[in-house]
């Protein structure tokens, strides 16, 4: 299944010297010549053509666009299972997914619809991987595995580039609005540019915070703190911040004519709609000596309601530096808009079209719809520098927190070695330094969600793997619908494929109802090749394990037991006769 963006394959024009029109086109014509089946879907409206409001339209043009027979199905609506279709066919489209309530709200029911029959997911959608929705994050927990497609790849790549320091002087041009919700992510562009410029609305915030005087009706409420913050990074790194210095304005009683009025002295009545020439000659000084550019945001005031002059001249200054050997990104789609009416050569950017990604990427989220694929975060390890012996039996504990219980187990059983995954980077870093000052060399944390990588993390080590442990997950307390949770049936089957003969499993929660769930996930999607130890007394205790088997606790478990609350444990073993 193939999750496309609707706003680049169902573009009229499909110019494939367009990166992201190649990667999408890329990606489908692998798979076809890879001879796979194909199951497209996707949302669209009539603001990305006006031509293709329904499924059969849709599909007549992908046709044409993809050089295959795509073939219009209603499986969703009429619940009728996609295998049936595609024994027939190579490539289906599924209905529009905006039609579908479940899409939106991640719902478990629909995922699962979507997904019937599907072996690999391939996400090609970047533009919503800041969102958690069906067809892109709980879709990953129903297929065997969760890929990227070439223009989400590229896209990543182009996300990640635009913020690294490898060229410098790297300047940003910062429009739009809403500095507050946006202040964290400003103060982390600060911390990686040699010079802040700011041309649309948010410029009034910042002319305010240095200090000058602004009309209060240009001002954001309750931005001011923020602002001040942002301007204290910059100050503080010593970098430049460039503000309009002139404006065109309008007066609503004289329509037609522009007046162009100094920053400091705009005459009552008069309403900024564009920046001034003085303003575009300093951005131009600016950035004559730059390497790199970065431009987010429009050039637009409240009282302009078309494309600025002021965005025209500016995208005209980043075309003549592209060609200069300065590296140019433009996030967001008014920014990109400008500049491909303004540039004939668009592969002369690198383009990120939707800014949404972009602001949480650079406040630090964590984006669903990269952590829920399989190769979001590829690993290399080095297992000879990670243990002394790295042919011994490992043991992994999935979710290790704090690493208390695997350290311990390190500690008591040096022929074995530990791998403890954990979401959480900042609890890694911490059990790699314990780990270093007690010198231990069969204990190890990685940084990941486990859900995604744990089979390419684990079918890469030399040695066998006998035990994998899930101890007191986050309890989901909401409808189940509603969550991306840690056991997911992928995570499941490769745990059932990659443990010997005779590994075990071993589970636990102080929540009866987490603990109850692991169980029937575990024996549910387990292959046939999990069931309950044989040696543990079912008839006591509700069937779970009186105490722990391995004698070494959890900070967790700890503090339960000191509460007087009981834990549900479980020791599952893999089969000695599965083929």
């Amino acid at each position: 299944m193939v999750r496309f963006d609707s706003a680049i394959l169902l573009r009229e024009d499909q110019d494939h010297t367009v990166q992201s029109n190649l990667y999408a086109h890329l990606t489908i014509k692998y798979l076809l010549e890879a001879r796979a089946r194909i199951v497209l879907v996707s949302d669209w409206n009539g603001g990305i053509n006006s031509k293709f409001l329904d499924l059969l339209s849709v599909a007549e043009h992908l046709s044409v666009v993809l050089g295959v027979n795509v073939v219009p199905s209603h499986c969703l609506s009429h619940y009728s299972p996609l295998t049936e279709a595609l024994e027939k066919m190579t490539v289906l489209l599924l209905e529009n997914l905006s039609e579908f309530k479940g899409e939106v709200c991640n719902s478990l029911e629909f995922a699962e619809t979507l997904s019937s029959g599907v072996d690999i997911f391939v996400n090609d959608l970047f533009s919503q991987s800041h969102k958690v929705l069906a067809s892109t994050v709980g879709v990953t927990r129903f297929c065997y595995s969760s890929v990227a497609g070439f223009h989400f790849e590229e896209s990543l790549r182009k996300l990640k580039n635009a913020l690294k320091s490898d060229k410098r002087p790297h300047i940003a041009i910062i429009g739009g609005t809403n500095l507050s919700n946006k202040a964290a992510a400003l103060c982390s562009l600060a911390s990686v540019c040699d010079g802040l410029v700011f041309v649309g609305m948010m410029s009034f915030q910042i002319m305010h915070a240095l200090g000058l005087l602004v009309p209060l009706n240009h001002l954001e409420l309750g931005a001011t703190k923020e602002a001040s913050e942002l301007v204290q990074v910059a100050q503080d790194r010593n970098i430049p911040i460039l503000y309009p210095k002139d404006f065109w304005c309008l007066n609503e009683n004289v329509p037609d004519q522009l007046e162009l009025f100094p920053a400091h002295a705009l005459s009552k009545g008069w309403m900024p709609v564009d920046i001034g020439p003085r303003t575009l000659d300093e951005i131009k000084t600016l950035l004559k000596k730059s390497k790199k550019a970065t431009w987010i945001g429009p050039v637009k005031f409240k009282s302009c309601n078309s494309s600025a002059i002021g965005a025209s001249e500016l995208a005209c200054i980043l075309y003549a530096l592209s060609q200069d050997d300065c590296d140019v990104t433009i996030v967001g789609s008014v920014a990109t808009k400008t500049i491909t009416d303004e540039s004939s050569s668009i592969p002369a950017f690198s383009v990120i079209e939707n800014a949404s990604v972009w602001w949480d990427f650079l406040k630090g989220r964590k984006l669903p719809g990269v952590m829920a694929l399989d190769r979001a975060y590829p690993f290399d390890i080095d297992w000879k520098s990670v243990y002394s012996e790295p042919a011994q039996p490992l043991v992994v504990d999935i979710g290790s927190g704090n690493g208390l219980f695997l350290l311990g187990m390190a500690k008591k059983w040096k022929h074995l070695n530990f791998l403890g995954l954990e979401i959480n980077e900042k609890l890694v870093r911490r059990c790699l330094i314990a780990v270093h000052q007690l010198d231990f060399k069969n204990g190890y944390f990685i940084a990941t969600n486990a859900t995604s990588t744990f089979r390419s993390i684990v079918s890469n080590y030399p040695g066998e793997v006998i035990l994998v442990s899930i101890q007191c997950p986050n309890p989901d307390f909401n409808k189940p619908e509603h969550r991306w949770r840690m056991l997911q049936k992928s995570l499941v089957e490769a745990v059932a494929d990659l443990l010997i003969p005779s590994g075990k499993v071993f589970l636990q929660s102080d929540i009866k109802a987490v603990a109850v769930r692991m169980k029937e996930q575990f024996l549910r999607y387990g292959k046939g090749k999990l069931s309950i130890l044989q040696a543990q007394d079912t008839s006591t205790n509700g069937g779970w394990l009186e105490e722990n088997p391995f004698g070494i606790r959890s900070d967790w478990e700890q503090h339960v037991l000191d509460r007087g609350a009981p834990m549900y444990r479980l020791m599952l073993l893999k089969s000695n006769n599965v083929q």
